[in-house]
């Protein structure tokens, strides 16, 4: 286990912009984001041992983060071109 938070900013430094834009000015991108959040935390939390948890619940979470993370890499490369 890493203990090491995943948030957008870090998994997405480039794009750091185009993450502040698309929250702004998109409800869809700011729900996904707000969501990845909260999955993020809870998945910390429980590889903290600050939330006990069991190993199912745990990948299973990571595999929705991971979703989530991918749609809205989507999203940022949708908005990248738009702009390119």
């Amino acid at each position: 286990m890493s203990h090491v938070p995943h948030e957008l900013h870090e998994e997405f430094p480039e794009a750091a912009e185009a993450l502040h834009s698309l929250k702004t000015n998109d409800a869809h991108f700011a729900r996904l984001a707000e969501e990845y959040h909260e999955v993020n935390r809870e998945v910390h939390r429980i590889e903290t041992d600050i939330q006990p948890a069991s190993d199912e619940v745990l990948e299973d979470l990571k595999k929705k983060r991971l979703h989530l993370k991918d749609q809205i890499a989507a999203m940022l490369a949708a908005a990248e071109n738009a702009v390119s």
